[in-house]
């Protein structure tokens, strides 16, 4: 019971579609996954600038009330009156100073600024800082950002300040999140097996049509639609069908014309011999012009098996093995109708009843009677003429279909025969789709099936 669905599976993985699948499922998700790493080191890089921006403004802003009034803002900023803003303590050096950030202040402040620049721990700009301690609700929130900024103002005198904002909190990473990552390789499995599905449908309709045509000379063409090179493939192989069979049909008339004109030299040749004069050579003679007969008409029959361009249409099994079965028993033939199945085949009727034919006349001449039957197994329908002959080797079956081979006296093909009757009933089942099988009773004699869908 497990080894089905891991059958199957190594089956899909081994397809087309299954290839397809894994492509487009890698692929997105590699892409989506990248498409992550893009907007998390454009968020980081968002977050830094933000940061940076809110350092510049403040500097630039105390940089230019410095320069208006530079005795009173001064004397504020030691007394931190300036909300972020404050005096920095002295022998801080700035172990990691933010190039970036110091190159927009330069640009701000002017040449000859020459700003230092960077972030240092909060314990350090204001060691004696308390007075979160004493607002309500601060108790135990994180401490602001401190950046130290350094630069010369316009009259040449070295100021270092200190600015503190809120702290901003860094946008967690969304990268290799489990939730993130199922969502991806779901969403992409799901379009990779539509995709895959709409991508492989052409292919196995060609393929069902391709299989169809193996069997059956006169199957349906396919319907010419979906994208263009999909309608290009299609429409090159429908046309092929029809050059088939246009050459089949050439090669039929060809035939036919063949056999026409053979039929007044061997007339011509039947009056002749009836003037021998020695019985016994006229029989020899009479007899090998009966066998051409029967060869040239067996022939086109053969020909003709190949070319059936009858329609399709719904028939009922049993009422046909029965009706065939009494009109043989109104001729004088041991047939008999055993069972039937109460199916209806979509087949060529005529071609059906051909091959029926052909099998019963196989079973009463080398079986001495001929028993019609039909059964269901599953999803196929299967029609069987059984005789009670002397059956044939199990090594000798499949051979029995070749055109022209003949098995031993009494067999189906025998030295009496041409050969070639069951060859022509298996083409008259690949008209329509079937099979004929040959396989030896239990009980004795030979079993005929034809197999097709119920």
């Amino acid at each position: 019971m497990i080894g089905r669905p891991v059958a199957r599976i190594r089956a899909f993985f081994r397809s087309m579609a299954g290839h397809i699948f894994v492509i487009l499922t890698l692929g997105m998700s590699v892409a989506a996954i990248i498409a992550l790493l893009v907007a998390e080191r454009n968020r980081h890089h968002d977050y830094e600038r933000v940061r940076r921006q809110r350092v510049v403004a403040s500097a630039v802003d105390i940089a230019d009330r410095i320069r208006r009034d530079p005795r009173r803002i001064e004397a504020m900023i030691a007394d931190q009156a300036i909300i972020g803003a404050s005096s920095a303590p002295d022998g801080i050096s700035i172990s990691d100073p933010d190039a970036d950030l110091e190159a927009i202040l330069a640009e701000r402040f002017g040449p000859g600024s020459r700003p230092e620049a960077g972030q240092l721990p909060i314990g350090l700009c204001f060691p004696n800082e308390s007075r979160q301690e004493i607002a309500a609700g601060l108790v135990g929130a994180p401490r602001p950002d401190c950046w130290v900024v350094r630069f010369t103002d316009g009259r040449g005198v070295r100021r270092a300040v200190a600015l503190t904002f809120p702290r901003m909190a860094k946008p967690p990473s969304t990268l290799f999140n489990p939730l993130y990552l199922l969502v991806i390789i779901t969403a992409s499995a799901c379009l990779a097996i539509l995709v895959a599905r709409l991508v492989a449908k052409p292919l196995r309709r060609m393929a069902a049509a391709a299989e169809a045509f193996s069997v059956s000379l006169d199957p349906e063409e396919i319907p010419e639609h979906g994208p263009t090179e999909v309608r290009a493939a299609l429409t090159t192989f429908n046309l092929m069908q029809r050059r088939a069979r246009a050459g089949f049909a050439e090669r039929t008339q060809l035939l036919a014309a063949i056999s026409h004109d053979l039929q007044t030299p061997l007339t011509r040749m039947r009056l002749r011999l009836e003037l021998v004069d020695n019985p016994e050579l006229k029989e020899r003679l009479l007899a090998d012009h009966q066998a051409m007969q029967t060869l040239v008409r067996e022939g086109l029959d053969l020909a003709s098996s190949t070319e059936s361009r009858e329609d399709w249409s719904l028939l009922d099994v049993d009422s046909l093995l029965a009706s065939m079965a009494e009109d043989a028993q109104e001729l004088g033939a041991p047939v008999r109708y055993i069972r039937g199945c109460g199916a209806t085949a979509r087949v060529k009727p005529n071609a059906l009843t051909r091959c029926i034919g052909n099998l019963v006349d196989n079973a009463v001449k080398y079986g001495g009677s001929a028993d019609l039957g039909c059964a269901r197994h599953g999803s196929r329908l299967v029609i069987q003429v059984r005789d009670h002959g002397p059956g044939i080797p199990a090594a000798e079956l499949d051979q029995m279909f070749e055109p022209f081979t003949r098995g031993a006296s009494g067999q189906p093909g025998g030295r009496h025969g041409t050969g070639i009757g069951l060859t022509i009933a298996r083409s008259l089942a690949m008209s329509f789709e079937a099979s004929v099988r040959l396989r030896n009773a239990d009980g004795g004699g030979l079993i005929a099936s034809i197999e097709m869908k119920g």
